[in-house]
């Protein structure tokens, strides 16, 4: 399974989006987050992994240079397995007596910890029948009523994706990105890499979102829906025509994002809030497959005093968050 994050593609649209790209090593990049008054921290999404997992004395060696030498007051890494985040507790806790560093996990996650990939290696047919149901049947219903899909690089539609984001973050009550960071994502990735696909239904557009193919993997990064003729089930037949082209690009898997299905893994050891739609819509593509779990974000810590200083102040910001909601209602 490819890991874009860590793709040349990625670095351009990261510093597109003000986050200055660090190298580790020869095969692996972090990215740079700045904080009012506790500093600097770099970021490495989805790293260490199993294919540039090396030495882990040698990449730690590279991360505390690159560290002391641009501020950073600690590091942030994303290990792909439980294994290898043993492997690195072990090497960080060797150092900590010697170099004052320690592993800690992070206060919050940068990445959905369980996502959702699905073997599309098999046959049209197979696929079809691993599917729930009601799922099976939404697609078959789709098509009966005449929604179209395409995939489309034309400003207007692009426009329209903003809309629906837009719309959808609100009627759903979650955070969406800017504006301007779908536009630099369309403008660093070709469309062999990057698709908009859009599903349209008596003209009108029901449903747009981002697919990025990298290497053996389709991933479907963001996506917004109308809340117009929902009995079409236009965002069904979106997400199936998706790994049709997927499949027809070569690819082995596609990832459908994040889910919550383990109560272990949302906040406070329950699943996370929001996301129990989302998570059946996309169960219902592949019944008998299970989420890919991740450890989640751990902290290298190198300045302690700020670190606790960041630690303490998102407390104090969560705690004023949490008396503001009380006292909405």
């Amino acid at each position: 399974m490819d890991n874009f994050f860590q793709s040349e593609e990625w670095r351009r649209f990261q510093e597109m989006s003000g986050h200055d790209s660090v190298r580790i090593g020869d095969d692996a990049q972090g990215f740079v987050h700045t904080l009012p008054v506790v500093g600097r921290y770099l970021y490495t999404p989805r790293f260490p992994d199993d294919e540039v997992i090396g030495d882990p004395q040698l990449l730690i060696g590279y991360l505390l240079s690159s560290a002391r030498k641009n501020d950073f007051s600690w590091v942030r890494i994303e290990p792909e397995t439980e294994e290898i985040l043993k492997t690195w507790e072990l090497a960080v806790s060797s150092r900590e007596k010697n170099e004052g560093i320690w592993l800690n996990r992070a206060p919050h996650d940068m990445q959905p910890r369980e996502i959702f990939m699905v073997d599309i290696s098999k046959s049209e047919e197979d696929l079809l029948a691993e599917m729930k149901a009601k799922t099976r049947y939404n697609i078959r219903l789709a098509e009966k009523k005449g929604v179209r899909i395409f995939s489309t690089r034309e400003k207007r539609y692009q426009e329209i994706f903003f809309r629906l984001i837009e719309a959808t973050s609100k009627r759903q009550n979650i955070l969406s990105h800017p504006e301007s960071y779908y536009e630099n994502m369309l403008a660093v990735f070709s469309e062999d890499h990057l698709s908009l696909f859009v599903a349209e239904f008596g003209g009108q557009v029901l449903a747009a979102n981002l697919v990025l193919f990298s290497g053996d993997t389709a991933t479907y990064l963001h996506g917004g829906t109308s809340d117009m003729h929902r009995e079409v089930m236009a965002p069904v037949l979106l997400q199936w025509e998706q790994m049709r082209e997927a499949k027809r690009r070569g690819c082995h898997w596609y990832d459908f994002g994040g889910v919550s299905v383990s109560s272990e893994i949302g906040d406070r050891g329950s699943k996370i809030a929001g996301w129990e739609g989302i998570t059946r819509f996309k169960l219902g593509f592949s019944s008998g497959t299970a989420p890919k779990v991740f450890p989640g974000c751990y902290d290298m810590v190198i300045d302690r005093k700020r670190y606790e200083l960041y630690l303490r102040l998102r407390f104090l910001q969560r705690s004023l968050s949490i008396i503001r909601k009380f006292f909405r209602r």
